[in-house]
């Protein structure tokens, strides 16, 4: 039965530390690079909202449902987002990586590929969790062609699932990895963070 505790993760230019109230003014930053906020189908918190986006971490933390990080960008030193496992289910070792931004200059940059190896080793590589799951919502377009570039397997659609920040109904986009189909998710995530380093190099 996984166990997750805070840890703080690093690798390919990003470190994931455990997420506390001291970092409200860096999320505040990083959410504010581009207004995320302002797409609707996302869990970006809006201004003087911070606070109560990390306390419901935090507590989430505390129930044993959720493991939150900000992600710290190691050649700028600037925190430029959040990501976090949730919905564990510690007797089934599944976990799910969720709640995951980036401030816009850091879109389509090394972080998302680079924060995806360190959650997705943590869990098969230390915690043994025999299946990662991953959801967005079914407008989130953007999120699913991501998280379907990993290698996850499209599991479905629950219909009419979560609620948003605005007060509407989602449905909900599930992906899933398992523990067997890691290594090539692995080897295919070091390859992108490979060709991406060559050629910026060039």
């Amino acid at each position: 039965m996984i166990n997750p505790v805070p840890v703080t993760l690093e690798g390919n230019g990003v470190r994931l530390e455990p997420l506390t109230a001291d970092h409200q003014a860096d999320l505040d930053a990083a959410a504010a690079d581009g207004k995320l906020w302002e797409l609707w189908f996302t869990s970006v918190p809006a201004p003087g909202e911070t606070a109560r986006y990390i306390a419901d971490a935090l507590e989430g933390q505390r129930a044993g449902t959720m493991l939150p990080w900000v992600v710290r960008e190691l050649q700028s030193g600037a925190v430029v987002g959040t990501t976090r496992y949730h919905d564990i289910v510690a007797k089934i070792d599944r976990v799910e990586i969720g709640y995951t931004w980036y401030a816009k200059s850091w879109q389509r940059s090394h972080v998302n590929s680079a924060c995806k190896l360190l959650l997705l080793g943590h869990a098969f590589d230390q915690l043994k969790c025999a299946v990662v799951g991953l959801r967005t919502d079914n407008f989130n377009f953007a999120s699913q062609r991501a998280i379907a570039a990993l290698g996850a397997h499209r599991d479905g659609v629950i219909r009419h699932h979560m609620q948003r920040r605005d007060g509407t109904v989602r449905d909900s986009v599930m992906f899933s990895i398992l523990a067997t189909e890691w290594p090539d998710v692995k080897r295919h995530l070091n390859w992108r963070l490979t060709r991406r380093d060559s050629s910026e190099h060039r």
